[in-house]
């Protein structure tokens, strides 16, 4: 049995350097996600806070950032008990603007900790139309 595994692609009407700084600068990462009080660097540990709570709500340690084309890092929520997962973001070049893939592997298994994954992918669906949003000037 292999661990779960969410799979995500969106496209962004802007170049790679605009994504990459919403995926790792606090001030664009609080618009759509939430924020950490530093940026995400290679070999660094983050804990991004809740926007209304100003609670730890997400934690764990950026293991690669090859700017601005990948980015990789651990991440853990209260719920997973200590278990940490890994999310990784993938920015490529398309004609007109940005193809944002992410992979996030290892999140928990099993029917008890399904509704942990399925919170965990709506959550990231949320946060792409927010990022899209913000993005694209909508907001």
């Amino acid at each position: 049995m292999t661990d779960t595994r969410l799979q995500k692609t969106i496209f962004l009407k802007a170049p790679r350097q605009m994504v990459w700084d919403y995926l790792t600068q606090p001030e664009h990462m609080a618009k759509w996600f939430h924020a950490p009080k530093t940026a995400l660097t290679q070999g660094q540990d983050y804990t991004c806070y809740g926007a209304d709570s100003g609670n730890p709500v997400i934690w764990g340690k950026v293991t690669t950032a090859r700017p601005p084309d990948y980015i990789e890092y651990t991440f853990s929520v209260g719920p997973m008990e200590g278990a940490s997962s890994t999310v990784k973001w993938t920015l490529t070049d398309v004609p007109g603007g940005t193809q944002l893939s992410l992979i996030h592997d290892g999140l928990p298994q099993g029917e008890a900790a399904f509704g942990l994954t399925l919170a965990i992918d709506k959550g990231w669906d949320e946060h792409f139309v927010q990022l899209r949003t913000h993005i694209h000037g909508d907001a």
